[in-house]
């Protein structure tokens, strides 16, 4: 079994098809084959349903699937390790992180990161909801995971990171709340812009109403994050956002407003134990550096 074999084959599983994977991997599709072909020789049997359009694991497929991802990952690993002799002069960096911890802080922790190791390639990866980003640091699937502090994290190691601060946006001509702050009665009265339930910012707002004993008055409930402001800008609803994004809707036009008493969040930054790739090992560092903190402060 070569490494190559196991890089083909999760390309596969992770492109839902060997034309995709080919294409993705910049390898000629009947190389790609070949390579799988003869993993199933080695193995004994079929690693994937060939479909009409596309392929599905078979269960010696699905049974492949952690123990490649770990396989991969180590020798990612063993590979960097020696590069760290030479000095952090490459290697990647993969992190899983719930989509408004992504834009914030971990997209100002990785503008300084890159400053400090310009050669480290990053890849950031953006699950649904927070208990899968345990699940697949967990898994060998990326290397760091950013999850709100409130998912259980047992298994794995981490650093709590500074709270921050959130608000409330509204549409420029919202007439109900005056001033710029705003209670949480006042918060649950208006028709809200949320994201389903389990994810951070929805967490947030089912909490307060069901402090005050009432049920949030849903204007629109989606998942797609991009949206959030430009349906606020538009008159649909309010929302409430970490703080970058609502100073960002203010610039755009939006009200911000911060609530009474104060909605605070803070993530962690969560590995599993045994060694960490260079990048990975630098990274807990930054992120642990006092400098760090200080740059989080709202």
């Amino acid at each position: 079994m070569e490494r190559r074999q196991l890089e083909y084959f999760i390309a596969v599983v992770e492109h839902g098809g060997f034309t995709a994977a080919a294409t993705a991997l910049h390898v000629a599709q009947p190389s790609l084959s070949h390579a799988i072909r003869t993993l199933e020789r080695e193995f004994g049997g079929k690693l994937f349903h060939r479909l009409p359009h596309g392929v599905a694991l078979t269960a010696a497929g699905e049974a492949l699937v952690r123990p490649a991802q770990q396989v991969l990952r180590d020798l990612s690993t063993a590979r960097s390790l020696v590069r760290e002799v030479l000095g952090l002069s490459g290697g990647r960096l993969d992190i899983v992180s719930q989509t408004t911890l992504s834009v914030d802080p971990l997209a100002g922790m990785l503008g300084r990161f890159h400053r400090l190791h310009p050669k480290v390639s990053i890849r950031v990866v953006d699950p649904e909801q927070g208990p899968a980003v345990a699940h697949m640091v967990a898994a060998g699937q990326c290397e760091l995971g950013l999850v709100d502090a409130s998912v259980p994290t047992a298994d794995l190691r981490g650093i709590d990171l500074p709270e921050q601060e959130m608000h409330v946006v509204l549409p420029p001509d919202h007439p109900s709340v005056p001033g710029d702050t705003i209670t949480s009665r006042e918060l649950a009265a208006l028709d809200l812009i949320v994201t389903p339930p389990g994810t951070e910012t929805r967490a947030a707002v089912d909490e307060v109403c069901t402090a005050l004993g009432v049920v949030p008055r849903i204007t629109v409930e989606t998942a797609h994050r991009a949206m959030i402001v430009p349906l606020v800008l538009s008159g649909v609803g309010a929302a409430l956002l970490p703080a970058s994004m609502a100073r960002d809707a203010a610039l755009r036009g939006a009200r911000m407003l911060s609530p009474r008493p104060r909605l605070l969040r803070h993530g962690r930054l969560v590995w599993r134990s045994g060694p960490l790739s260079p990048a990975a090992e630098a990274f807990v560092a930054l992120a642990s550096s006092p400098e760090q903190d200080s740059s989080l402060q709202v």
